[in-house]
């Protein structure tokens, strides 16, 4: 008899903590989804998604204001998303609101970002279509970020070679640098140009003399 009791004492707490479970994975389900809250729907049309998906989040200055109700082609070169978005967040979205397509971090869950426009124009309305930007391709950024890899190291390949000429005399600034004689003849053409042109100033001083002396 105790042992029966026992038995279903075991069974009634299991059920209560499977129920309760049931309920909080529900809550937190549709609170994902805003099943639990007002709410009001905006579109985007976009050439490219980058993978959004349904379900992903939609966030308002860096916060989550709503998520991806459905995401589906509508021709070969447009995808729509429909977003639903927190009731109490329409007042901040304007007509000139512009949305997105970023990630959580670099290489996170893609989400939807709005930009809530400019102060002073009309407020969004349900069902209104938002303008949108095109996403940024990180295909497209690692072929940029490698082709600038390519040219650096390029660069640094030729200046490799400048220092091996140079450290080796090759080329006339090689052999300014690296012959002593030549470098001597340098010297000497500075010195000498130095001193011819102290000999025209006394020279022209001269001149000027004799210009005074017989009155010019």
């Amino acid at each position: 008899m105790k042992n029966n009791i026992s038995s279903k004492i075991r069974l009634g707490i299991f059920i209560s903590l499977g129920i309760a479970v049931f309920i909080l994975g529900v809550y937190f389900i549709g609170e994902r989804q805003q099943l639990f809250r007002s709410t009001f729907r905006l579109c985007g049309v976009f050439n490219d998604v980058d993978g959004l998906q349904t379900g992903s989040n939609v966030r308002l200055s860096g916060i989550n204001v709503g998520t991806i109700e459905d995401v589906s082609i509508i021709s070969d070169s447009s995808v729509k998303v429909v977003m639903l978005i927190d009731e109490s967040i329409k007042k901040f979205i304007k007509k000139d609101a512009l949305a997105s397509i970023g990630s959580e971090g670099l290489m996170g869950n893609k989400i939807l970002i709005i930009n809530p426009g400019t102060g002073g124009k009309m407020e969004i309305e349900n069902n209104d279509t938002l303008k949108t930007a095109r996403p940024i391709n990180m295909d497209d950024v690692m072929i940029s970020l490698k082709t600038t890899i390519d040219n650096t190291s390029n660069i640094t390949g030729n200046l490799s070679k400048i220092t091996d000429n140079i450290q080796s005399g090759k080329g006339i600034i090689g052999r300014m640098m690296m012959d002593p004689s030549l470098a001597q003849n340098l010297d000497s053409t500075f010195v000498n140009l130095k001193d011819g042109s102290v000999g025209l100033k006394a020279l022209m001083d001269k001149a000027k003399k004799s210009w005074i002396l017989w009155g010019f």
